[in-house]
């Protein structure tokens, strides 16, 4: 039996709108494998058509993982998506197949690839095993009025004993999100992955252009209908799930603080913002493999793509014989 040093990644990346959905299935079906999820929204439950998750079609073409995995007042950090992912990728290996991330949150993305500590990540784990104490010497409702203190609005939505998820929405006021180190393993040579990164990139005009059709499409889907209905489950629009882009606008629009001309604009606006914040992320990710939608057509593209990861795979054989 082979064995390598470092376990194989495949990863696809690129600004939102810019093709990826299409490209991740077409991929994961020539290779035999799953997708794995490296977007920060497509883990919440009921956030369907403003994260642009793949569809009920889609997934059932391909599986998918670390999609509808959390409630939307569940907070999840880049710790956690490493951590889960780590999991996942030694799954896949032992059932032989090869690990493929397909997200454009950046921060995950570097964080995973380029083996990044977290500076609170250790007094994350102390602060919570306080909480734990506390509620052991004082009960559930000591540390639950802790977060009363802190944000009644959603020490309302959960239940005392509940205290796994009163203990996090606590950590995160506590420490709101995490931010990553200076050092990083593959600054020491040691990147903790042997990771293939494709970029799917487009001309900026175009790009910009896909996103404005996007939301629109969006709501001719029924973005609407969906940030009501969340809404109408009793989610609070300080969930973290209901600050992402779409979601937050749709909800001012829902309770008649913006038109639907500006809800519309300030989405469109929000989300071109967040494609040129996700390409600043890229550039700092020098061993992205790059390759332009504009100037092939998809198949010829897939192919490409297809011939590149052949001969990353060929290299790995050729380097674990040698």
């Amino acid at each position: 039996m082979t064995v390598h040093a470092k376990s194989p990644l495949l990863v696809l990346v690129g600004p939102t709108a810019v093709g990826k959905t299409a490209l991740s299935l077409q991929l994961a079906e020539a290779l035999g494998t799953d997708i794995i999820s490296g977007d920060s929204m497509c883990i919440y439950r009921g956030f369907d058509i403003g994260s642009a998750k793949p569809t009920a079609e889609e997934q059932a073409r391909v599986r998918h993982h670390l999609v509808d995995i959390l409630d939307a007042d569940e907070p999840f950090s880049v710790t956690e998506f490493v951590t889960c992912v780590a999991a996942l990728v030694r799954e896949h290996e032992e059932q032989g197949r090869l690990p493929y991330i397909v997200g454009g949150t950046g921060l995950y993305i570097k964080a995973l690839i380029e083996g990044y500590d977290f500076n609170e990540t250790q007094e994350h784990s102390c602060f919570r095993r306080a909480m734990e104490r506390i509620a052991q010497r004082r009960g559930n409702e000591r540390v639950h009025g802790f977060l009363t203190h802190r944000d009644p609005t959603a020490a309302a939505r959960l239940h005392a004993n509940n205290l796994r998820r009163v203990i996090r929405a606590l950590e995160t006021l506590r420490y709101g999100a995490e931010h990553i180190s200076q050092e990083s393993a593959m600054d020491a040579g040691d990147a903790p992955y042997d990771a293939f990164v494709i970029g799917l990139t487009r001309a900026r005009a175009h790009l910009y252009e896909r996103i404005n059709m996007r939301v629109e499409a969006m709501f001719a889907a029924g973005l609407a209908d969906e940030v009501t209905a969340l809404l109408a489950c009793g989610i609070s629009r300080a969930a973290p799930a209901m600050k992402g882009i779409g979601y937050k606008e749709t909800a001012a629009y829902l309770a008649g603080e913006m038109s639907f001309a500006e809800t519309l604009a300030a989405i469109q606006t929000a989300t071109r913002r967040f494609a040129k914040r996700q390409m600043t992320w890229y550039r700092r990710m020098p061993y992205i493999h790059w390759y332009d939608a504009d100037t092939q057509t998809e198949t010829e593209l897939l192919h490409a793509i297809l011939a590149d990861v052949c001969a990353w795979q060929c290299n790995r054989e050729r380097s674990a014989q040698a």
